[in-house]
């Protein structure tokens, strides 16, 4: 431990996953003290101290802002912010950063609900340029911005991009540089220590993994620009409740666990799926032959790849007879979960994909069995 008392950067990422975040040992104390329910508390004098009210700080948030601080940047000074999604998040970088004759860059292959984000920057007079993720494409629509966003691998293409590479080119013309962590999360990547300024995720998928949760979070180095998002949290009222912050650190407690057991799995899923002639455009950045296997395996961390993916059947009725086949998968939108879920991802329309297009997201079950499966429910499909 750090005199500090925070593990030091050395320590394993099981173990920190573990003990991030626990106050010390307080005889007859629980290890993890339970939600703290409080609109307000009690203030005599000056409004001093860490807790005044209820939508400025709760003691269960500043757990759990620890212990993700101590996950993004493991030794480091850092300072987290929790939302109550991850869309809470994002809406609290874009506009607490952005202001009327900005110019910002996103990635036009990233999440499903940036479109919405775009349209109200768009509205507010910033001006907004996409390019793709793959081949760090978002260096070409740089110049003049004052923001990139970066979201890698992108969800649901999983391509990557060269964080570092990009980070440093922002930072030469003047723009700050946030990254969407979800699909990755701090046991796989750790945007700040590759140039980020912000790490942004839903902590509603992989984070979490429930599926019980809804949850966002952003940490920063810099304590300026934290404090703008969290002026930001505080003046949109966009707060977390204590019991989801009390769930969501529990849940860090088996993270390495599921990661590990996830990744492990999706790569075996990948390489059954390379054996199947109705399986096209299948892609995993574990795969050797994957486009985006060099920079994940130099950029990522511990052969941890993620628990996604993607892959097109023939057509749309295939892909739905694939999904009514399945006996251990959920069809489900999200993704991350101990639960395996898939989905016709172009049944909502945004993304650009085919009909057939299947994001899977590969769950904590026995690998045999989910693989047995998922090749038996193609069989089925196929067979009509």
């Amino acid at each position: 431990m750090a005199d500090d008392g925070r593990m030091s950067n050395t320590t394993g990422d099981g173990t920190r996953a573990v003990r991030a975040g626990l106050p010390e040992p307080v005889a007859h104390e629980p290890t993890m003290p339970g939600p703290v329910f409080a609109a307000h508390y009690h203030l005599p004098g000056e409004p001093a101290g860490p807790y005044t009210y209820g939508r400025e700080n709760n003691p269960t948030w500043t757990g759990l802002e620890a212990a993700i601080g101590e996950l993004e940047h493991p030794g480091g000074d850092t300072e987290t912010v929790v939302f109550p999604s991850g869309m809470g998040a994002i809406s609290a970088v874009l506009l607490s950063q952005a202001r009327t004759g900005d110019a910002v860059v996103l990635p036009d292959d990233g999440y499903q609900a940036l479109p919405l984000v775009r349209e109200r920057l768009e509205t507010y007079g910033v001006e907004v340029r996409t390019a793709p993720t793959a081949g760090d494409a978002q260096l070409d629509v740089l110049d003049g911005a004052k923001l990139l966003w970066i979201e890698t691998p992108s969800n649901p293409g999983l391509d990557v991009c060269d964080i570092r590479r990009l980070a440093a080119a922002a930072h030469d013309r003047g723009a700050l540089v946030a990254v969407d962590n979800t699909l990755a999360t701090p046991l796989g990547q750790r945007p700040l220590e590759l140039g980020a300024d912000f790490s942004v995720a839903s902590g509603t998928k992989a984070l979490t993994g429930h599926g019980d949760v809804l949850l966002g979070y952003v940490t920063c180095r810099d304590p300026e620009l934290a404090a703008a998002v969290r002026l930001w949290r505080k003046t949109a009222g966009a707060i977390l409740g204590p019991m989801e912050a009390w769930l969501a650190h529990r849940s860090l407690s088996t993270l390495q666990l599921r990661v590990d057991r996830q990744a492990a799995t999706a790569l075996a899923l990948a390489e059954a799926l390379r054996e199947r002639p109705d399986v096209t455009g299948l892609r995993h950045p574990g795969l050797p032959d994957d486009p985006a296997h060099r920079m994940a395996k130099a950029q990522m961390r511990g052969g941890r790849f993620g628990c996604v993916v993607s892959f097109t059947l023939p057509d749309k009725d295939r892909a739905e007879r694939f999904l009514a086949a399945l006996r251990l998968v959920d069809d489900a939108t999200s993704f991350g979960g101990v639960r395996s879920t898939a989905e016709r991802r172009g049944r909502w329309g945004g993304d650009a994909v085919p009909e057939g297009f299947i994001r899977f997201s590969v769950g904590v079950e026995d690998t045999a069995d989910l693989v047995a499966d998922v090749l038996a429910a193609l069989d089925e499909a196929a067979r009509g």
